[in-house]
């Protein structure tokens, strides 16, 4: 099944989160923050301006970004867990 975001959103698979501290703590699942980066797999259109004219999303499919702590909607396609954001929540591009 593929998800297909509309408009200005995309659809980020997150990536794992941190397992050990910098100091080489190990952490358990529970003190485990939701991670912030993510790959994009969809993206939408694009945005729609108030004259009608669609303006491209900056960022693509394979993109690596970080984004806000509590961005999008959380969903599970089949077996995936995926999030839904805006593109206006994603902070950086990571190259």
């Amino acid at each position: 099944m593929k998800l297909k975001p509309l408009g200005d959103k995309i659809v980020v698979k997150r990536l794992d989160a941190e397992s050990k501290t910098a100091g080489g703590i190990v952490l358990p699942d529970t003190a485990k923050e939701k991670p912030q980066r993510g790959k994009v797999v969809a993206v939408g259109a694009g945005r729609t301006t108030e004259s009608g004219k669609v303006v491209a999303l900056t960022v693509k499919v394979g993109d690596e970004v970080v984004f806000t702590s509590y961005a999008g909607t959380d969903v599970k396609v089949g077996t995936e867990e995926l999030t839904v954001m805006s593109e206006s929540d994603v902070l950086a591009i990571i190259d």
